[in-house]
């Protein structure tokens, strides 16, 4: 046979790539609980579907070449459930997946690949960050930039990333440009290490109070699932990307309806409270709404009065946006315009039609919503909103006051807005109202008190919103699927076909 001696330096080397940063090193991530690089990647795609990109790739300093496989990064193209993917995988067992000039190189061909051919991309992120001595002194320092777009976000195609250790540097920044991140409870994501922060401060840093899993998902908002394990944060990257479309020129998969799909909304009446007084869950009222088993929250443990999900309404991929009562009786907060802002850039970007359910007494203010900027927040909020051009829908379902009244989609701000026969539509509470306007608290008059709260309150009923066409229609609860089926269908008949105009497509990372 021919080419004897080339075959076999071939194998030689795919082995020597193959085997990542040796024995010891892989069996370290195994006895942590984790996958390893190429692992995660056989978990993640369709099997026998993945084809490798820059396997032979390797550091450029001459004392590195022969311990650098794949340099840390292992990407390539392969099938989720049967659709194109990018994916770049690092290997910590190497160099500590270290950025370097050559795996930089690397992911920037990944992304350029996956950009120009309407692909998804998903990072498996766990790096140390930058490599020293690569990048020490001004020639080290200078070679980074050389691609002036690496950051820069169109929104073109999704991002997916999920942080499964250490993820500094250029882990961390590719992470914060994602539409959707995963995390395992025992990884860190920061700009820097604990150690490299604390030596620069010169302070003790909790590695868990910088870069934990608390942090990210309930503080910063940054992490939409904080999950224990790889195969949990593979199978949650594998159902976000079932809702999204490959790139921004296509619709999102329908899926087939559930059987007795149409069944649970009888249950509204049930589920929401008579008094406005009480509060509820609004995802059982999201739950009710949308096909069984569709409904994929995100961001659940941050900003927790905005519910924000990714479900399905007869087989169609909807964005959900709530109030939710059940905290803080469903004001909106400054996390919470943030919240809502980065839902609606998601769904505008990927041709996602938005769906709007209001129960809210308004914005959070004083001095504390002042320092958090929350004016800008809610205006943020209010413009993305109207420069949405998916087809929006909104549904006050109880009260809906003041400016929160047109963030959550009221009057023209939704392409169709209903209102549940429940609806108290007014510019504030109407018991603040009556303190506002007469001076009157009720503890010092409560018959006089309640008389002209009922003052304050007339006119505001669904029926008066209806009179003058600022809602299309009053309806009952039990109503809400079928008006929203309907619809659905109707929208989806203008000329467009659903694509979107994508006027939010480089909205700034919001968290």
């Amino acid at each position: 046979m021919s080419f004897e001696k080339e075959i076999e330096e071939h194998e030689r080397r795919t082995q020597n790539v193959l085997a990542m940063g040796g024995e010891k090193r892989v069996e370290r991530q195994h006895a942590l609980g984790r996958l390893n690089a190429r692992q995660r990647i056989d978990y993640l795609m369709d099997p026998g579907s993945f084809l490798e990109i820059g396997r032979f790739a390797r550091s450029e300093r001459p004392e590195d070449r022969d311990n650098t496989p794949a340099d840390g990064k292992v990407c390539g193209y392969g099938r989720i459930d049967g659709r194109e993917t990018v994916v770049v995988s690092h290997d910590i067992t190497v160099k500590s997946a270290s950025s370097s000039p050559i795996n930089v190189r690397k992911l920037g061909h990944m992304r350029r690949t996956a950009q120009a051919n309407g692909m998804p991309l998903v990072l498996l992120n766990e790096s140390s960050g930058a490599r020293i001595p690569d990048t020490m002194g001004a020639i080290g320092t200078g070679t980074l930039g050389q691609d002036p777009t690496q950051f820069v976000r169109m929104r073109d195609i999704p991002y997916v990333s999920a942080v499964l250790g250490p993820a500094f540097g250029t882990a961390c920044w590719f992470t914060q440009l994602s539409d959707f991140v995963v995390m395992r409870k025992d990884a860190q994501l920061a700009i820097s290490s604990p150690r490299v922060t604390s030596i620069a401060i010169n302070q003790e840093i909790d590695p868990m109070e910088l870069a934990g899993w608390k942090m990210q998902s309930e503080v910063t908002g940054k992490v939409d699932y904080a999950v224990e394990t790889d195969e949990e944060a593979l199978d949650l990257v594998k159902r976000f990307l079932s809702y999204m479309p490959g790139h921004h020129g296509e619709l999102p998969p329908r899926a087939a309806v559930p059987k007795d799909a149409d069944d649970a909304v009888g249950a509204l009446l049930d589920i929401v409270p008579e008094s406005r007084s009480k509060v509820y869950d609004v995802r059982k009222v999201v739950s009710a709404i949308c096909d069984p088993g569709s409904v994929f929250p995100l961001k659940e443990r941050f900003a927790r009065t905005a519910f924000a999900a990714l479900a399905r309404i007869d087989g169609r991929v909807v964005g959900i946006l709530a109030s939710n009562p059940l905290f803080k009786a469903g004001a909106l907060d400054a996390d919470s315009c943030d919240k809502a802002t980065g839902f609606l850039v998601l769904c505008d970007s990927f041709n996602i039609p938005i769906v709007i359910l209001s129960d809210t007494p308004g914005f959070l203010i004083g001095v504390e919503a002042e320092r958090r900027k929350a004016p800008g927040k809610v205006i943020n909020f209010m413009s993305a909103l109207q420069m949405c051009s998916v087809p929006k829908f909104s549904i006050v379902m109880r009260k809906s006051y003041g400016q929160a009244y047109l963030n959550m989609g009221g009057t023209r701000n939704s392409d169709e807005m209903l209102a549940w026969y429940t609806a108290d539509v007014g510019f504030m509470d109407p018991n603040v109202g009556v303190n506002v306007v007469y001076g009157l608290r009720y503890e010092d008059e409560p018959e006089r008190f309640t008389q002209l709260v009922e003052e304050v309150r007339r006119d505001s009923s669904a029926y008066d919103l209806a009179g003058i066409f600022s809602a299309q229609a009053v309806i009952d609860p039990r109503e809400s699927r079928a008006w929203l089926k309907r619809l659905l269908e109707v929208h989806e008949r203008r000329p467009s076909r659903g694509i979107g105009k994508h006027l939010l497509g480089g909205w700034p990372t919001t968290f």
